[in-house]
């Protein structure tokens, strides 16, 4: 009997009940902070749809930059910790050289959209430089090195690119000029919405279109998920591999320096560190929705962007905890971790094989 009981004992995986138990601790504080919010009703209608509206904007600038960090891991199985900056470079590139002086000519208050193209078009051009310089002299002669030498690299490009455009452009805010085509509201559905965060969503959503169709109906798009699948393999069918990683860098940090313009809209201020909490946010969001995967990655922006919106007023006004909002990122990550316990390849991911693992 005792011999049993001792077999019995040796079996048990401790950590698997650690790991439930945290399940079901998080999941009893989520369910009890919710329903004592709702059974309290502290906010009007009206302010739950703002909630989620500046959650779904918010959300749609992480599911851009996160684009970005799944797209090359898709193609290299590396993170690219650099890639907050190339967000980061562009914008500031194109509100110092294009913005200020655009609007202290006069011309974004008489050609706003042409403001807008020409401040696009830069910042876009520059993330894409610099994407493209980081992979040429970082990253490609690491390419066969040990998967942790190319990660350390990310981080230390990532400092570089900081504290350059600290140097270039100066270590204090620049305010992001005012556009009065994009100032007020809509009133959409009944529900007042800033005209800036309807512009966020509507650009997001047609740019996470536009990048699936490319992934998925066009050569180039093929070709990448090639690469990504067999690197030797693609270059004996005759794919350029090199060609095409320099692509994939390219096009997500496209999506970046698009996504600094939105922010910027939105925030109406950059500066050299501001790639570094988006940057990380989005490789959260690519993480929840499946890190490799264009579609997890779309989707884990936006339902990180709610998390931090709705979610600290929503599961911890009801455990009376003051300035909830002040922990948005807590509940961020805390999302994370539930996700991940439950299904740890990400929402939309799928496991990884030996191979890859």
């Amino acid at each position: 009997m005792q011999t049993t009981m001792r077999q019995w004992f040796e079996k048990i995986d401790y950590l698997d009940i650690a790991l439930w138990v945290l399940r079901i601790a998080l999941i009893v504080a989520v369910l009890w902070g919710t329903v004592a919010t709702i059974l309290d009703n502290p906010y009007s209608t009206e302010q739950w749809l703002d909630f989620l509206v500046f959650g779904l904007a918010q959300g749609s600038l992480y599911a851009l930059i996160a684009l970005g960090y799944t797209l090359v891991y898709g193609v290299l199985l590396m993170i690219n910790f650099a890639h907050g900056e190339f967000f980061m470079s562009g914008v500031f590139t194109a509100t110092v050289f294009v913005a200020i002086p655009l609007d202290a000519s006069g011309f974004t208050d008489r050609h706003p959209l042409w403001a807008l193209l020409v401040i696009a078009v830069v910042a876009i051009a520059t993330s894409m430089g610099i994407a493209v310089l980081t992979e040429r002299v970082a990253y490609r002669p690491l390419r066969r090195a040990p998967r942790l030498v190319p990660l350390i690299t990310a981080i230390g490009a990532s400092f570089f690119w900081q504290y350059f455009f600290r140097g270039l452009y100066g270590s204090g805010v620049t305010a992001f000029p005012d556009v009065a085509l994009l100032q007020g509201s809509w009133t959409i559905l009944g529900l007042e919405i800033l005209k800036s965060q309807v512009v966020v969503i509507v650009a997001s959503v047609l740019m996470l279109i536009g990048l699936y169709i490319f992934v998925m109906r066009t050569k180039t798009g093929k070709a990448m998920r090639a690469v990504s699948e067999d690197k030797d393999v693609a270059a004996l069918m005759g794919i350029d591999v090199d060609r095409v990683i320099m692509i994939t860098f390219a096009v997500g940090a496209a999506m970046a320096g698009a996504a600094g313009v939105l922010y910027a809209l939105m925030y109406r201020q950059v500066h050299f560190f501001m790639g570094f909490f988006p940057g990380l946010k989005a490789f959260t969001a690519a993480v929840l929705g499946g890190i490799g995967s264009v579609p997890g990655a779309a989707l884990g922006g936006l339902l990180l962007g709610l998390f931090e919106s709705v979610g600290p007023c929503l599961f911890l006004e009801g455990l009376g905890i003051t300035s909830p909002y002040q922990l948005k990122d807590v509940i961020a990550f805390t999302m994370l971790v539930l996700v991940l316990l439950v299904r740890p390849q990400g929402i939309m991911g799928e496991p990884l094989a030996e191979k890859k693992a």
